[in-house]
């Protein structure tokens, strides 16, 4: 099992920035791939990013495609996800998952999930 706890969100205003970070425990996620994903209410979840075992390769939609940036530490059993140039549009709960293969941007191929951390940009 995969325990992950998500940090780092918060209140901040359009054009501001914030960095996440989701810490593993009960297994080493080094051979995991990880994504971020992301439920604003009363919309489906939404596929943020994804980065494979070793972070050599990531993926990300076109719509935070610049902006957002996916990494990990295997050391620290930890995925981190940098945003920048925040919208009011990217306010929503962030969380990360954890799957056993190759890159993926639909949760339902995803094993493990945190509880998420809240994002608000403001106007």
């Amino acid at each position: 099992q995969v325990q992950l706890v998500e940090s780092g969100g918060g209140l901040v205003q359009a054009g501001g920035s914030l960095r996440l970070s989701c810490a593993a425990s009960g297994r080493p996620i080094s051979s995991y791939t990880m994504g971020w994903f992301r439920q604003a209410p009363g919309k489906e979840r939404e596929f943020v990013a994804t980065i494979n075992w070793s972070g050599d390769y990531t993926y990300c939609p076109d719509s935070v495609k610049g902006r957002f940036t996916i990494s990990r530490d295997n050391a620290k059993n930890t995925v981190y996800l940098q945003m920048s140039s925040l919208k009011p549009e990217d306010t929503a709960v962030y969380s990360c998952a954890a799957r056993g293969g190759a890159l993926s941007r639909y949760p339902n191929n995803y094993d493990y999930w945190g509880q998420g951390t809240q994002v608000t940009v403001s106007s």
